[in-house]
């Protein structure tokens, strides 16, 4: 009798079964905004327009997506600058394009400081758009960092890298990292951005994954240092839309492929249906040798 119900039961639930088609539509293009300013150093600004997800890539499509001849300003409140266009050979036939400093026009040109805002204007196919960021003052960086032997690890050669510092009281202190190894370049921590949600006002001690090339993501052993080796690290105090971004930016990259995250939308802080961000980095740089 048991097992007869357990039949229906199945063919039951096999009748409610309905097959669910999703009428997916490409999406126009929309510009896409990567631009940063950092304490010292000039603006950089790349312009892209967005790819439908069911687009191929391919080196012709990605060079082409590039956006050119746009008008590109930013201003500190006392200095307006158009930046200009400059282009980067990549590979044979293709080239990159972005916009900086007009070295032919430097009466209005500047660099990042610290506690400085800054406004960035677009206009491209008859759109405009804007974005506004802040350089914070370099008030939460570490006292000292400095490497362990890898716990539970047999190689007594590899290292971990851990910071020491002190965070100043009061809420609202982000930061941003980096690291390099050797002649590498720096690249950010897969979890690169943290508040002091937790720490506030607090001395602490953590360790600093390496930082990752998410084109070509690391195995689980080539995380760690080696004796001898030189490490760089790349430690910004950044302000709250900056923080945002990124935080939701590496929550949306880790949870590609996985059917249980939490829907997640990547909140940039570009006007006018644009995607991207425009960051400020109060940045400090350090360099040791692995002991």
């Amino acid at each position: 009798m048991n097992r007869l119900l357990g039949l229906l039961l199945i063919l039951w639930l096999s009748a409610c079964e309905k097959n669910i088609e999703f009428d997916l539509e490409d999406a126009p293009p929309v510009l896409v905004v990567d631009a940063q300013i950092e304490n010292d150093k000039a603006p950089v600004v790349v312009l892209t327009k967005s790819l439908s997800y069911f687009s191929e890539i391919s080196p012709e499509i990605l060079a082409a997506s590039f956006v050119r001849n746009a008008t590109v300003t930013i201003s500190n409140g006392s200095l307006t600058h158009q930046l200009k266009e400059y282009a980067i050979p990549l590979i044979p036939g293709y080239t990159a394009y972005y916009y900086s400093i007009d070295s032919s026009n430097l009466s209005t040109a500047f660099n990042g400081a610290f506690n400085t805002t800054y406004v960035l204007s677009i206009t491209s196919e008859g759109k405009s758009y804007t974005a506004t960021t802040k350089i914070p003052l370099l008030t939460s960086v570490p006292d000292s960092f400095f490497f362990k032997i890898a716990p539970q690890n047999p190689d007594t050669n590899k290292r971990v890298m851990l910071i020491r510092a002190s965070d100043p009281p009061g809420l609202g202190n982000y930061a941003r990292y980096f690291t390099k190894r050797n002649q590498g370049a720096l690249l950010p921590g897969e979890n690169s951005v943290f508040s002091d949600e937790v720490i506030d006002g607090t001395s602490y001690e953590a360790q600093l994954p390496q930082g990752i090339d998410r084109n070509n993501p690391p195995t689980e052993d080539e995380q760690f240092y080696l004796k001898g080796d030189t490490v760089t690290l790349k430690f910004c105090n950044i302000d709250r839309n900056t923080y945002l971004f990124w935080n939701t930016w590496e929550f949306a990259y880790q949870s590609i492929g996985n059917p249980f995250a939490q829907p997640n939308k990547v909140l940039g802080n570009i006007s006018n249906g644009a995607l991207g961000s425009f960051c400020g980095y109060a940045a400090s740089i350090r360099t040791r040798i692995v002991e």
